[in-house]
């Protein structure tokens, strides 16, 4: 609890924290208050917001609702941003307590294939791999962690490599201790914590990366996403920019939620820190 009145004591951790607090509530009231298909047609097409109660934030060209579109959308921009970042961290913190551990020739190949990713640019290399496999909602997250795991790799290995040298690892051989058992019980724990604070700057990469897909076409069809809203009010960009606005705006939410929230808990965990 310590924790969370220092996160919410900083300006930055209190407005992250209400916006993903908020981000979190219409994807879980999403299917409650709107139970039916967003993609399902409700009503008159360009029906502008606010001038029908029982659409609050009108319809698209298609006459799909609005508000149903962004809350279920909210859901995946969520499933996308966390599950992606938890592939990344777990590839990415296996992968360099491997090479820090292991040396020599293990390292040098580990890292030439760090390398060998890093050497793509993330988005080319998502758009590659979903235009290759097909536009599916797990095919994008894998995607999306394919070009960001090489981050938590390369930070995972320079712990390690600091870690292992440590007093209570050397104990840790001595004892009698096998390798692994020393990578996942002494090592890892300790080498994680730096290694996780990429997981805010993660998401919110994975966020717009899936909303970047969905505008070129390259999403799940069948799921409503920001992306694909945007792309479909493009076409009515002149006499219904609403419907490109609304979905930017909540996109645009997300990222500084994350981001907001990503600063507070660094200065919550730092000054913690610093009183111990």
């Amino acid at each position: 609890m310590s924790l969370l009145r220092r996160l919410l004591g900083t300006p930055e951790g209190a407005v992250g924290t209400v916006i993903l607090c908020l981000l979190v509530l219409a994807a879980l009231l999403a299917p409650v208050l709107f139970p039916a298909d967003p993609l399902s047609i409700v009503g008159p097409a360009l029906v502008p917001p606010f001038t029908d109660p029982s659409l609050p934030l009108g319809t698209d060209r298609l006459g799909r609702d609005v508000l149903a579109g962004l809350m279920h959308g909210a859901g995946t921009s969520l499933a996308v941003g966390i599950a992606a970042a938890a592939m990344a961290m777990i590839a990415g913190s296996l992968v360099g307590t491997l090479a820090g551990l292991a040396g020599g020739l293990v390292d040098e190949a580990l890292m030439r294939v760090v390398d060998a990713f890093q050497i793509v640019p993330s988005f080319l290399l998502a758009l590659a791999f979903v235009s290759v496999t097909g536009a599916s909602l797990p095919v994008v997250i894998t995607a999306i962690a394919l070009g960001a795991w090489t981050g938590p790799a390369r930070l995972a290995r320079a712990e390690v490599l600091s870690i292992r040298e440590r007093d209570y690892v050397a104990a840790a051989r001595v004892l009698g201790m096998r390798p692994l058992e020393i990578a996942f019980r002494e090592v890892l724990p300790n080498a994680l914590p730096p290694v996780m604070a990429l997981s805010s700057v993660i998401v919110a990469i994975s966020v717009l990366t899936e909303a970047a897909l969905s505008f070129l076409g390259l999403g799940d069809p069948n799921i409503v996403t920001w992306g694909s809203m945007i792309a479909q009010g493009r076409n009515v960009l002149r006499s219904a920019p609403f419907l490109s606005i609304l979905p930017g705006i909540a996109l645009m939410l997300t990222v500084l939620g994350v981001y907001l929230f990503s600063e507070g808990l660094a200065d919550a965990l730092a000054r913690r820190r610093s009183r111990a």
